[in-house]
């Protein structure tokens, strides 16, 4: 018994010292799973909205396909050749990221519609006068679309090329969806009566002999 007991006394700093290496190996596990929760950025809300942070960036207004878009793209402060932004389409506001790279005067970007899953392809040259052409095509390099964009003056409101498309999508009034005022003809302005003519009256009803006043 006594020789069990000195056995179990002796095992018990053992057992102690396994539990204190334990928790020393979890510690850090636990410590770096808090670190990275607070890494994580914030989830992205949908459907996605202008970032102030693009708002800053030089704007081109122009065409993608058949559709008016208004490109905010400006470079990565982490990556000398990186840029990266957003465009907005005119008609119905959706917002898609961009993110790629500018080598001299070509455009190569990725582009996504939920911060997340890349949905199509760019690829375009600066002119000399700042405006941008290519093509937009999906993942798989099909329904390529050609974009034409120019560049907007410091200070210009995008919100020009944004009404011009909304203005042509506004359909014709018919006769009936017009005013009621607008639809009443024109009045011709009434002649006053012809007077009398001076001069004599009419004799027996005859109206060409007259007698003298």
């Amino acid at each position: 018994m006594q020789k069990m007991r000195s056995k179990q006394r002796a095992s018990w700093p053992v057992m102690i010292a396994v539990a204190a290496l334990a928790v020393t190996v979890a510690l850090p596990a636990v410590t770096r799973a808090q670190s990275d929760a607070v890494k994580a950025p914030p989830p992205i809300q949908l459907p996605l909205k202008p970032s102030p942070e693009f708002a800053k960036f030089p704007q081109y207004a122009g065409t993608l396909g058949k559709r008016q878009i208004v490109l905010r793209l400006g470079a990565k402060t982490d990556d000398p050749s990186g840029v990266h932004g957003e465009y907005q389409f005119a008609d119905s506001g959706e917002v898609i990221l961009i993110a790629g790279d500018r080598d001299g005067d070509t455009l190569e970007v990725e582009e996504s519609n939920d911060g997340t899953h890349i949905t199509g392809n760019w690829v375009g040259k600066f002119a000399a006068d700042g405006s941008l052409e290519g093509e937009r095509m999906n993942v798989d390099d099909s329904d390529p679309q050609a974009f034409s964009l120019r560049p907007l003056a410091a200070g210009q409101a995008a919100a020009g090329a944004a009404g011009k498309s909304a203005a042509a999508q506004l359909p014709a009034q018919t006769p009936a969806q017009l005013p009621a005022q607008a639809q009443k003809p024109a009045q011709q302005p009434t002649q006053p009566p012809a007077q009398a003519h001076k001069g004599g009256q009419p004799v027996n009803g005859v109206s060409n002999l007259t007698t003298g006043e």
